[in-house]
């Protein structure tokens, strides 16, 4: 579990921020990618913590938004006293880890500090304090996808949110990739949202370098760490642990997972028994979108209208579902049935999860690849604001 799962705050704490003019304005680019190298090309606004001092003294413990890493870091909201600047700050008992904990939690900071994208959640500020590790990122304003589903779309997302979303963390797995590292850890609750609209992905923990001895491996073997809770997501190849070993398509098959949680609300496989989930993965049972594509792909222009009648755009269908006001959003998760009810999806869509989650890997398209599928490139950051719209819910 990532330490930043549940790192979702009072919408009242942020300003919402247009994600149309956050992505036009040139001075809010924080990288930029020229070949393989990613350099910083502007102020960072609210998400960075690089320039924050390494004092704990400086630090205004808040509330606590969740814990993580085998229950031994507690994440709190902080406020940086000489700047205001609210944080994440997850604190880590060293003296509670043991030799292998501590391997892990020193290999997930050695990572944080080496990646440098916009679309990856990474630390530039670690420090100690007595027996205790300092980790800061920047405050997810929103949350993770998963607590956006069980909060405001308990039936699915819209599809243009969900291509937003899956934009950014495509843009991220394409990143991992080509430097050699697949993530295995892609879910709902590793995808964050910051209070300015930026997609992160996160669960760095998980992540495995394929790179040995300068050369990149074709395959490796390695089982992630607390896998029981990865399951669902999990592709066939790294659950068979055989002699072909698995990659980075991998990855791939794990988005195709979390494209149906953000349809549907639910996580594909979550309700099996671990061995009957393992059966199915095997045998190429796979989740599909709960209704039939009525056109072929080509024949599709735009999105599809979403099930409530509202059109798909962020803003709308966010707006309808804010009606509702937190009782009776608890009232229809309690009394929601376990299968919901098919809804009209895009050929686009459709194709994408199919796509994902090929049974064979080396037929499931890379990032790169899916960053130019149709369904991804409707994104094209003119979607309206996810932040004002949610804070009227």
């Amino acid at each position: 579990m990532s330490f930043l799962d549940c790192s979702c705050i009072s919408h009242a704490q942020v300003q919402p921020m247009d994600i149309e003019e956050r992505y036009e304005d040139p001075s809010h680019q924080f990288l930029s990618c020229d070949g393989s190298e990613y350099t910083l090309q502007g102020p960072a606004g609210g998400d960075d913590v690089t320039g924050l001092s390494a004092e704990p003294a400086h630090y205004q413990l808040l509330s606590e938004l969740g814990r993580g890493f085998n229950n031994l870091s507690q994440v709190t909201m902080a406020r940086h006293i000489p700047t205001g600047q609210l944080v994440a700050v997850k604190q880590t008992n060293l003296d509670e880890c043991t030799e292998e904990e501590l391997l892990q939690l020193m290999n997930e900071v050695l990572l944080t500090r080496l990646f440098r994208h916009p679309n990856l959640l990474t630390s530039r500020l670690v420090f100690s304090s007595c027996c205790q590790l300092w980790v800061l990122t920047p405050l997810m304003a929103y949350g993770s996808a998963d607590a956006l589903l069980r909060t405001y779309f308990p039936d699915g997302m819209s599809e243009s949110l969900i291509a937003y979303l899956l934009h950014g963390v495509l843009k991220a797995l394409e990143y991992l990739h080509r430097m050699g590292y697949v993530h295995r850890g892609v879910k709902a609750s590793h995808i964050l949202l910051s209070g300015e609209g930026r997609v992160y992905l996160s669960g760095l923990h998980s992540v495995y370098s394929m790179m040995r001895d300068g050369k990149k491996l074709r395959a490796v073997f390695d089982m992630p760490h607390h896998s029981p809770a990865l399951l669902p997501w999990l592709s066939p190849e790294l659950l068979r642990q055989d002699l072909h070993g698995y990659g980075v398509k991998s990855d791939i098959y794990s988005l195709g997972i979390v494209a149906c949680e953000l349809v549907s609300g639910r996580v594909p496989f979550q309700d099996m028994p671990p061995t009957q989930m393992l059966l199915q993965k095997l045998r190429g049972s796979h989740c599909c979108l709960l209704d039939v594509a009525p056109y072929p792909l080509g024949e599709l222009g735009g999105l599809k209208v979403s099930r409530s009648g509202v059109d798909s755009g962020i803003g709308e269908s966010v707006a309808a579902g804010s009606l509702m006001h937190s009782a009776a959003v608890a009232t229809a998760l309690a009394d929601r049935p376990q299968s919901p009810g098919p809804k009209n999806h895009s050929a686009t869509l459709h194709n994408l999860v199919q796509l994902c989650l090929q049974q064979q890997p080396e037929r499931r398209p890379s990032a790169s690849e899916l960053l130019s599928h149709a369904f991804v490139k409707q994104v094209g950051f003119r979607i309206r604001t996810v932040t004002s719209v949610i804070q009227h819910s």
